[in-house]
């Protein structure tokens, strides 16, 4: 058999379609939406080259539609946690053995298909499940999965070309290695291209996983695995369960082959998580990697120079897109005293022509949260702000679950910028500010990073220039994804790799080669061409005198 050294397709990101009115993307895209509304399906589990059915079954609805039934899933036991393991234990060394171009050569054409024929579908079902808007759905559900796996074989191919120097008469060889066992991987709600990456990625570089999709995105998840399958990933690479949190955890983290763990959600999980892997730490083949993206605190700060406008898009946009839902959304502002009235009008008068409603009228910005739980908590946050004296909501504030699970766009000012909602993470479309003195911006850096635990997203506005640079020196371990003159959220794979710090995860960066790193183990090879046949040394021979 004849073999080259490879090179992929060079990546570039997947454009993004705008579904205005007259296009035949957005007529087909509303078909589809549809056709989906009109069915009740039933999802298995997807469990080496079985579809398993429980019987337990879980009723799917749409949070801005909660009334209506979009189908069922199989709830998953511990004993379908363990058959998965199993299942992917068995194929480990056949992927792992599979020529590298060969698994680049499936996860493209699972661009290709997301792209192409399955671009509705899976735009669609996000719409329906998890309540995004058609331009929200596109940038994640389309768009950033397909950059994932155009950029993520790129990559790939990087790391493996990555080798080192050689010495006169010896080859040196960097092999690039999967993971000795399974990789878990544990994925949100809120993003359709997070829920496919991180299972995806650890397969790319050989690995095989188990994956355990939130319970409100198992909607999507599905259609990304019958993406997946019909790639050409061979059945128990990536394994589908439904299991409770602590069934799979008792189960994962007990297993002897458990060998890393890639995570997006919340920080007391992962936090969790972490307590229980380095308590069985014995019990493992090898030290499990541990990679996560969890929570976050993120902020806007504008400087007396920015322009009032700006900043007022900023906040309209970086707050509420997709109902404040987004782990880079915008939750809190520190705007200066000089500059408020102005951005204060322009924000409200934004807030005010957005229209809230089902995802099924492209003419909606804000749709619904996307369950009971969490439009309980924001309720909360809300109702104990109208009753303090020390913040004021200047917008919003309503909350109704009749139909749907619907917050109004809210703005809470406060007085105290140490006021939970300035500290706590709320997930949601409630966005509190600060006003600051306008000569106070160094103390006001100083104070935003050290108000919260987290450090992933935060934006810097203004047209001083130093005012950038003061804010990029003292909030440099604030962010781990730092806008000039933008909003806090929109990262984009293969530009703005995405992950924080502190206690926003492990810094991996999604969307780069860094986080594909984590999922090799590399193995240095030295081949001796002409080896030695005495022991002796140079040094060691008697000089002629």
């Amino acid at each position: 058999m004849s073999t080259g050294f490879f090179r992929v397709p060079e990546p570039v990101n997947e454009p993004v379609k705008t579904y205005a009115p007259g296009t035949s993307e957005r007529k087909e895209l509303q078909n589809t939406l549809k056709e989906l509304r009109s069915k009740e399906i039933e999802i298995p589990m997807y469990i080496g080259a079985e579809k398993v059915k429980s019987g337990q079954l879980q009723k799917i609805s749409p949070p801005h539609d909660h009334q209506h039934t979009l189908g069922f899933y199989h709830k998953s036991s511990k004993e379908h946690v363990q058959l998965a393991i199993e299942s992917a234990l068995k194929v480990r060394l056949q992927w792992s053995g599979m020529p590298w171009e060969h698994r680049a050569s499936i996860f493209l054409k699972a661009a290709e298909l997301i792209a192409g024929p399955y671009r509705n579908k899976l735009n669609a079902a996000t719409m329906l499940a998890q309540s995004k808007n058609a331009y929200q759905a596109e940038i994640d559900s389309a768009c950033e999965i397909i950059d994932f796996l155009r950029f993520n074989v790129f990559f790939m191919s990087q790391i493996y070309s990555e080798q080192p120097i050689s010495s006169p008469g010896i080859w040196n060889r960097m092999e690039w290695r999967p993971l000795e066992g399974f990789i878990y991987a544990l994925t949100p709600f809120n993003f359709t291209a997070i829920a496919g990456n991180l299972p995806s990625s650890c397969a790319m570089m050989g690995n095989v996983v188990v994956w355990k999709p939130s319970n409100t995105q198992i909607y999507s998840a599905q259609v990304l695995m019958e993406v997946f399958l019909k790639a050409g990933v061979p059945p128990g690479v990536i394994n589908l369960i439904y299991p409770s949190g602590p069934d799979a955890a008792e189960v994962v983290f007990q297993h002897s082959d458990f060998a890393g763990i890639h995570f997006t959600g919340s920080t007391a999980v992962f936090q969790d998580i972490w307590k229980r892997i380095g308590n069985n730490i014995q019990q493992f083949k090898s030290y499990p990697r541990i990679v996560g993206e969890t929570g976050g605190k993120d902020f806007i700060v504008a400087h007396s120079s920015a322009d009032s406008k700006t900043v007022a898009v900023a906040l309209s946009r970086g707050a509420f897109e997709y109902q404040g839902q987004k782990c880079s959304a915008a939750s809190r502002a520190y705007i200066p005293s000089n500059l408020w009235p102005e951005i204060k009008n322009m924000l409200i008068e934004d807030l005010k022509s957005m229209k809230m409603g089902p995802t099924e009228d492209f003419g909606n910005f804000i749709n619904a949260v996307i369950d009971e739980k969490s439009f309980d908590k924001l309720k909360a946050y809300i109702d104990q702000a109208q009753q303090d004296k020390e913040v004021e909501i200047i917008h919003g504030g309503g909350c109704d679950k009749r139909c749907g699970y619907y917050i109004e766009p809210t703005v809470i000012v406060t007085q105290n910028p140490h006021y939970k909602t300035m500290c706590e993470e709320l997930f949601g479309p409630v966005l509190t500010v600060y006003v600051y003195p306008e000569n106070e911006y160094e103390a006001t850096l100083r104070m935003i990073d050290q108000t919260s635990i987290y450090a992933l997203t935060g934006s810097i506005l203004a047209q001083d220039r130093g005012a950038i640079v003061k804010a990029s020196e003292l909030l440099q371990h604030a962010a781990g994804n730092f806008y000039i003159n933008d909003k806090c959220t929109g990262a984009v794979v293969g530009q703005q790799p995405f992950g924080g710090a502190r206690g926003s995860g492990t810094n991996d960066k999604a969307g780069a080669k860094i986080n594909l790193l984590r999922w090799v183990s590399p193995r240095t090879i030295k081949e001796t061409f002409v080896p030695a046949n005495d022991y002796r040394y140079p040094f060691l021979s008697t000089e002629n005198l």
